[in-house]
């Protein structure tokens, strides 16, 4: 409704109908508005012509430019390469190496003295209390 007013308000004027700027929805000056303005918007866009926003700055192109680097810099050096090596060369925190080592020296001196690699009996059997048959009731039990 705004861009409407305005059109009817231009229209009224007798001056000149120019398009409505995408970004805020006003219109641009034209060169028959005001020669002032003509001049100050051919030097914007001519600094601005072929610029485009990495989403950083929309108003400042250094300071877009600036901040883009940096944050690809912070991003991909410092959590990429630095994480990646810090995570490659970190010790056994979880001590999976050590398990798996301690498995092979186990199963090393239990081949030496002639035993089975896993004892039936591990766990001793009058240890383990079993639920009686009237406890399981119709309960089906899968082997």
């Amino acid at each position: 409704s705004e861009i409407v007013c305005h059109i009817a308000a231009v229209i009224a004027e007798g001056s000149e109908y120019s398009e409505p700027r995408a970004d805020t929805g006003f219109p641009i000056p034209s060169a028959s508005d005001d020669p002032e303005t003509a001049e100050k918007l051919e030097t914007q866009t001519a600094v601005k012509k072929n610029w485009m926003s990495y989403g950083f700055d929309f108003n400042n192109k250094e300071d877009d430019r600036n901040a883009m680097h940096a944050s690809f810099f912070f991003s991909v050096t410092l959590c990429i390469v630095f994480g990646s090596f810090i995570f490659a060369y970190v010790p056994d925190f979880q001590l999976r190496d050590w398990a798996q080592r301690e498995a092979f020296l186990e199963l090393r001196r239990r081949e030496q003295l002639g035993l089975p690699p896993i004892d039936r009996n591990l766990i001793d059997p009058d240890k383990i209390i079993l639920p009686t048959d009237e406890e399981l009731g119709d309960t089906e039990i899968i082997i």
